[in-house]
């Protein structure tokens, strides 16, 4: 009996997946033990201490629009003019949200033998969501209609989800994730080339943001948008009906184009510490492993961040 179509073969999705298993070994594993002993108190079998709903103690912090009056320390407060309220230890598991941009622009290379865009991002994807699982973490894909659970089974599924989302969207997939209603405290991974406006991409992170979500941010690059190298007379096709351009000598803009990519990158980090976010960029044609570790100690270490979100 054939398969139905929302079924996808698992051929479409095994070398990925088994690639990003396969990095996410890699990672030292002393070094981000090392980080996560050092920013956390382990409790239980999740190893991480969070802020929740838990009996036990975790910290004061400063009152914030929303918090309700009961949950003010009087006593505390009456030590400083500032307003705290007590924070206790939750000792569930986090739940992490996971989006990587699948538009057009995103299947594009400048090698032949490389990565694009969009295989890179899911392949970080993946790794990471392969190391959450193993720190105990619940995790699910943002859009998607299931609930972030833990567990390796996760693991298939979202692998599963990814690859039916590209096959069936095609060209039509959207370059930013929607505006959706998150619960506070959740995490949110959000990896793409981040080359639409800073305007947009400020209105993205906002909203995720005035939800007391923390997020982190990776922009994935392929190297020729890095160093433009070409030379001479060069017809540029858009690859998400932008139409085509033609410069006559490409290396006579390769200065100024430099600079408005070096622009884009120091908004992009701009916009993300503004909300308390953390941001990242990495190039396709370098080792994986670098990007994967920083969005995992980053990730490591949102338990200091969450008193401390605006």
């Amino acid at each position: 009996m054939a398969s139905p179509p929302s079924v996808v073969p698992a051929t479409q999705y095994s070398p990925v997946f088994a690639r990003a298993a396969q990095l996410a070994t890699t990672l030292p594993p002393l070094l981000v033990a090392a980080h996560r002993v050092a920013a956390t108190v382990i409790q239980g079998v999740h190893g991480r201490r969070r802020v929740g709903q838990g009996d036990a103690f975790w910290q004061f912090r400063q009152y914030r629009s929303g918090d309700t009056v009961n949950r003010i320390d009087w006593r505390q407060s009456a030590k400083s003019r500032a307003i705290y309220v007590r924070e206790t230890e939750w000792e569930a598991a986090a739940s992490v949200w996971l989006w990587r941009d699948a538009s057009a622009s995103m299947r594009w290379r400048s090698a032949r033998d490389g990565d694009t865009k969009a295989e890179r991002a899911e392949l970080l994807l993946l790794a990471l969501a392969d190391l959450l699982v193993d720190a105990g973490e619940r995790i699910a894909l943002l859009g998607s209609p299931a609930m972030p659970t833990s567990g390796r089974a996760v693991l298939r599924r979202i692998a599963f989800a990814l690859a039916e989302e590209t096959a069936r969207g095609g060209d039509r997939l959207p370059g930013q994730p929607a505006l959706l209603p998150l619960p506070a405290h959740a995490h949110l991974v959000l990896v793409s080339d981040f080359l639409d406006p800073l305007e947009e991409v400020e209105r993205l992170v906002r909203h995720y943001a005035s939800l007391g979500v923390r997020g982190h941010l990776l922009q994935v690059l392929d190297p020729a948008e890095e160093e433009l190298p070409f030379a001479g007379h060069v017809k540029f096709a858009g690859l998400e009906r932008e139409g085509e351009h033609t410069v006559r000598r490409v290396e006579a803009v390769r200065t100024a184009y430099t600079h408005r990519l070096q622009a884009q990158k120091e908004g992009l980090d701009r916009i993300a510490a503004a909300a308390g976010w953390s941001s990242h960029h990495h190039r396709s044609d370098r080792a994986p492993q670098q990007a994967l570790m920083a969005l995992y100690l980053a990730l490591g270490d949102l338990g200091r961040w969450r008193g401390a979100q605006r």
